[in-house]
């Protein structure tokens, strides 16, 4: 028997069923101890071996591997409510078994000779396809690869090669029906138990799109945004017969009953990205650059007290560690300079004072810097009564009784200072008792005048930095 004959670009074309060794069975090699790795082609996933010779019968070992089978073809096709594409009802037609969301099953393309799995776990499925011997389709909603079934069908635990046919995604589709573009948006997805970060995203950004589930819609969203003005619009049902698309504000969306599937638009918060547009998708370039900045920074306002100065303020957000999808408390924001700096990383923010000149300071130094900042006027610890529950919380005064107040709401991580090692040690007893692993450092700043290289200003302070004990290392 003559050698295999040779297709377009001198490639061998192996015998078999379908006229390539791939569709005839897929074959997954798994390093075994001593030897070496297999090489894998540039600019793709799939590993071409060294190993097999597909010489006219079975693939031969040379070297020691062992191999596991998968399914001969897995594809994973997008619907939008658009008539399939050609590549999409060729697929369908050859399939042996086809998984999807009722409605996807429901469709006439889906040969009536293919077992049908509905799909609710992604990593069931993912398992009984990879078993599975035969052509497989998967079907989901929009992009599949955009919040999709392809990121699990890929992990390496499930063996599986995948050939994704792309609809227009769900958020494209809903951003289209607004009228708006969305190169400036935040993407989140919501679930019960991922509601509330989600929830801190949309305090924190202009422009947020929310990929919802049942029992983290829209009005479970708005109703966790209760005091904060937000604009909705609620696409449900996109591509389908039963599409309907509703705008409303945060304070009426909680009085309706939506349908799923569903994504929610928000609209409010921090300002808007420029006119010139964005050059990175979903972030906003920042006109300064730098963290703790000097007090001039923030409107010229002087610092009103030895918990204001930068080199405090540094290691108040080192410590915090302030991220996007966390509420961050500022108690007693003063100039506004932390609840501004923690915004800029991302973080919803709280900025709470008794002093309504410091709310009006920290407003104004929220609008300068283009970030969202809610400001609370109130005397803590009553006022922190009715605040939804922080992440990470930065006290600027009040004493135990604040400290205490905070604790009790169980926050991730809290910092405070004191000017005095007698207050020092009454704090890092407060937070102790109240379940805290406590670190407290002596900061010493000196400024100089660089004119004549003498000392300006000198600042002395405690930093007492406490993590929840469950999450201490």
């Amino acid at each position: 028997m003559g050698p295999p004959a040779r297709g377009p670009g001198g490639r061998r074309r192996a015998a078999g069923r379908r006229g390539r060794l791939r569709h005839v069975q897929r074959l997954e090699l798994t390093s075994l101890p001593g030897a070496g790795s297999p090489r894998q082609s540039a600019g793709t996933d799939r590993i071409r071996s060294p190993l097999l010779r597909p010489s006219g019968g079975a693939p031969r070992l040379l070297t020691p591997w062992r191999l596991t089978t998968m399914a001969d073809r897995v594809t994973v096709i997008g619907w939008d409510g658009s008539p399939l594409t050609g590549a999409a009802t060729a697929a369908l037609s050859a399939a042996t078994l086809v998984a999807g969301a009722g409605h996807h099953l429901d469709l006439p393309e889906v040969p009536e000779r293919a077992e049908r799995i509905r799909l609710g776990s992604v990593d069931l499925a993912a398992r009984r396809i990879a078993g599975h011997r035969g052509s497989a389709v998967v079907l989901a909603d929009g992009d599949p690869g955009f919040f999709g079934v392809v990121r699990t069908l890929r992990k390496p635990e499930h063996g599986l090669e995948v050939e994704v046919v792309p609809a227009v995604s769900s958020v494209a589709t809903a951003f289209a029906r607004a009228g708006m573009p969305w190169d400036d948006a935040q993407i989140v997805v919501a679930h019960p138990r991922t509601l509330r970060r989600a929830v801190n995203v949309i305090r924190a950004h202009h422009k947020v799109a929310v990929l919802t589930s049942p029992g983290a819609g829209p009005a479970e969203l708005a109703l966790l945004l209760e005091g904060v003005h937000r604009t909705f619009v609620i696409c449900e049902e996109l591509g389908t017969v039963r599409e309907r698309v509703t705008v409303l504000t945060s304070d009426k969306t909680a009085d309706h009953t939506w349908r799923d599937p569903n994504v929610v638009i928000v609209i409010g918060g921090g300002p808007e990205t420029t006119t010139t547009g964005p050059w990175i998708a979903g972030r906003r370039t920042e006109d300064v650059r730098g963290w703790a900045l000097p007090p001039a920074s923030y409107g010229g306002v002087g610092e009103t007290g030895e918990g204001e100065f930068p080199g405090l303020r540094a290691a108040q957000l080192a410590r915090l560690g302030p991220r996007t999808g966390d509420l961050v408390w500022d108690i007693g924001s003063g100039s506004g300079a932390l609840a501004v700096e923690a915004a800029r990383f991302g973080a919803a923010v709280l900025a709470v004072d008794r002093d309504p000149d410091a709310c009006a300071r920290t407003a104004a130094a929220a609008r300068a810097f283009r970030v969202g900042v809610q400001v609370v006027r109130g005397e803590a610890p009553h006022v922190l009564e009715r605040l939804p529950e922080p992440d990470v919380v930065r006290i600027g005064g009040g004493g135990v009784p604040v400290v205490t107040a905070v604790a009790d709401r169980r926050p991730e991580r809290i910092v405070t200072h004191a000017s005095h090692r007698d207050e020092a040690e009454a704090l890092g007893a407060a937070l102790s008792e109240n379940g805290y692993t406590v670190a407290c450092s002596l900061l010493q700043s000196v400024e100089l005048d660089t004119s004549a290289w003498a000392e300006r200003e000198r600042s002395v302070v405690f930093l007492l930095s406490a993590v929840r004990s469950d999450l201490a290392p």
